[in-house]
C-alpha cells in the first residue's frame, strides 16, 4: 500500500491544510492500492501564492530557455527510469490494462523530447528592421502561472503534455490530478523534486471539483490547461473568460473510421483494436463510430463483432489482458445505460451487452459491445460513451462517409482506411478534425494534437504546443 500524507506545495513537501484523505481502491476487485493526501482550498491558495512569488521573483522565469531545457531534460532521465513502477502503480489505480500503461510510460520521453526539440528551435527573441525604421525585437516570454487539470484516464502523459511545456516557456505550474489517480500524481512530486526545480515552481495539489474549480477561478492564475469532457470544458472556458485567463482545452471526441471498398479488413481489425478499444476504450481519442461501405457492410460488422469477442478482458494487471475494469462503479453504469440505450433506439446488438463478464463480478467491468443499423442521429453514434462500445454505420459512397464522419459536434479524430494511401489522404483533409490517420499510421508526438469544435481548444505537442505557453511581446527600438 502506497501512502503519500502530505501534499507536494511550492517543491516542498508539506501537511495540508485538513486531515481529510483520499482514499484510492483497486477498479478490478475493491482492494486498497494506498492513501493521498487530499488538499483543500486552502491548500490550493498556498500553492498558487508559491507559483506567483516564484514567477514573479524567482529565478526560473530568468533563466535562459537552454538552461531550464537541462533540468527538464533530467526531469525526462528521471521519470523514464522509473516507468515500470509508474504503469504498475497507474493500472493499480485506474483499471487501464498493464500493456497500456506500460507502452505509453515509454512514450511520454517521446511527448517530453518533442517539446525540448521546440524548445531549441524557438526563436525566444528575435530582432529585425521596423517597416518605418529601426528595429523590432519580437520575444516570446512565459505566460505566468499554469493551473494544469488532468483526468485519471491517462494521468502521467496528460500532466506532462502541459507541465513541460509550461515549464520550458518559465511559467510555474499548480497541477490539479483526480482523486482516482492522486498517488501517482504526487509521485511526480518526488521526481520533479530530485529534478532541482527551484522552490515555489511545482505544486501537486490532488482533489475533486471543487478543488479544481477553485483553482481555475484563482485570481492569481494565468493560464488554465485542462483535460477533459466538454460539458467542463466549457464551464472553464466561462470562468476563465471572466478574467481573460488563457486557456488550453483537450476535450472529448466521438471519431470516424471510414472503411472504404477497397481496404483490407485484417489490417482494418488490427489497427482498430488500438485505436478503438485501446486503453478500454475510456480515451478521448478513440475511434467508436466505425463507417462502412454498404457492399461490404455485414462483412465490417461480422468483423468488428468478432474483434471485441477476441479482445480478453479481466485483470489488468496480467499481461494478456486487453480490456480491464472501468475506473469506477458509477462509469461502469453510465457504459452500460448507453448499451440499453442503444438497444431502446433500434440499433442491432451485435456482441456484447448488459450483463458484467462472467467471474469479474467483483470489478467495474462491462462487456466490449458493437452496435450495427446505427443511424448517425442515434445518440449512442453522437455522444461520447468513454467506454468499450463501437458503432458501425453505412455509407453508400464516400462523400456520405465524409458527410457523416463531418456531421458531429466533435472534431478530435479520425481514420481512412483505403488500399490508396494518396486518396486516404485526400479523404483526411476533408475531414474536420485536429488528428487523422490513413491505414494506421502513428501520431507523431512532435505534431499539433487538439480538436476542432466542441473537441478543445488550442494545441498540444511539440512547438505548437509550447507556444500556447508564451506570451509574444513586440518592442520596438
Amino acid at each position: 500500500m502506497i501512502t503519500y500524507d502530505q501534499l507536494f506545495i511550492g517543491g516542498q513537501w508539506t501537511a495540508p491544510a485538513s486531515p481529510g484523505r483520499i482514499e484510492v481502491r483497486s477498479p478490478h476487485d475493491g482492494s486498497l492500492v494506498g492513501h493521498a493526501a487530499e488538499a483543500t482550498t486552502a491548500d490550493v491558495d498556498r500553492a498558487v501564492a508559491a507559483a506567483r512569488t516564484a514567477f514573479e521573483k524567482g529565478p526560473w522565469p530568468r533563466m535562459t530557455p537552454e538552461q531550464r531545457q537541462e533540468v527538464v531534460a533530467r526531469f525526462d532521465e528521471l521519470h523514464l527510469a522509473r516507468a515500470t513502477e509508474i504503469a504498475q502503480l497507474i493500472t493499480a489505480e485506474n483499471g487501464s490494462p498493464y500493456w497500456f500503461t506500460s507502452m505509453l510510460q515509454i512514450a511520454v520521453s517521446g511527448q517530453t523530447q518533442g517539446y525540448l526539440q521546440g524548445a531549441r528551435e524557438m526563436a525566444w527573441e528575435e530582432r529585425r528592421p521596423a517597416t518605418g525604421g529601426g528595429e523590432t525585437v519580437v520575444r516570446h516570454e512565459p505566460v505566468g502561472v499554469v493551473a494544469a487539470v488532468i483526468p485519471w484516464n491517462a494521468p502521467h502523459q496528460s500532466a506532462l503534455a502541459k507541465l513541460i511545456p509550461a515549464l520550458l516557456a518559465g511559467c510555474t505550474v499548480v497541477l490539479k490530478p483526480s482523486p482516482e489517480t492522486a498517488l501517482d500524481g504526487l509521485l511526480l512530486g518526488e521526481i520533479f523534486a530530485e529534478a532541482g526545480f527551484p522552490e515555489g515552481v511545482v505544486s501537486i495539489v490532488p482533489g475533486g471539483r471543487e478543488i479544481g474549480a477553485h483553482l481555475v477561478s484563482h485570481p492569481d492564475v494565468d493560464k488554465i490547461a485542462f483535460t477533459g469532457s466538454t460539458g467542463a470544458g466549457r464551464a472553464i472556458a466561462g470562468a476563465a473568460a471572466e478574467s481573460f485567463k488563457r486557456i488550453t482545452l483537450e476535450l472529448g471526441g466521438k471519431s470516424a473510421a471510414i472503411v472504404l471498398e477497397d481496404a483490407d479488413l485484417d489490417a482494418v481489425m488490427t489497427g482498430l483494436k488500438y485505436s478503438s478499444f485501446g486503453n478500454n476504450a475510456e480515451a478521448c481519442i478513440a475511434h467508436t463510430r466505425i463507417l462502412a461501405p454498404r457492399s461490404r457492410y455485414e462483412e465490417v460488422v461480422a468483423a468488428v463483432a468478432a474483434l471485441a469477442e477476441s479482445l480478453t478482458v479481466g485483470d489488468p494487471s496480467d499481461p494478456e489482458t486487453f480490456i480491464g475494469p472501468m475506473v469506477r462503479a458509477d462509469q461502469a453504469e453510465r457504459i452500460r445505460s448507453y448499451i440499453q440505450l442503444g438497444i431502446k433506439e433500434g440499433a442491432r446488438l451485435v456482441t456484447g451487452g448488459l450483463d458484467v463478464p462472467e467471474g469479474l463480478e467483483g470489478g467495474h467491468y462491462v462487456q466490449p459491445s458493437v452496435f450495427a443499423d446505427v443511424d448517425n442521429s442515434m445518440r449512442i453514434a453522437r455522444e461520447e460513451i468513454f467506454g468499450p462500445v463501437l458503432v458501425v454505420i453505412p455509407f453508400d459512397d464516400e462523400d456520405e462517409a465524409l458527410r457523416i464522419a463531418n456531421d458531429s459536434p466533435y472534431g478530435l479524430g479520425g481514420a481512412v482506411w483505403t488500399a490508396d494511401r494518396e486518396h486516404g489522404l485526400e479523404i483526411a483533409r476533408r475531414v474536420r478534425t485536429g488528428t487523422f490517420q490513413v491505414n494506421g499510421a502513428a501520431l507523431d508526438m512532435q505534431a499539433p494534437f487538439g480538436g476542432f469544435k466542441a473537441s478543445g481548444l488550442g494545441r498540444e505537442f511539440g512547438g505548437a504546443g509550447l507556444r500556447h505557453y508564451t506570451e509574444l511581446k513586440a518592442i520596438a527600438i
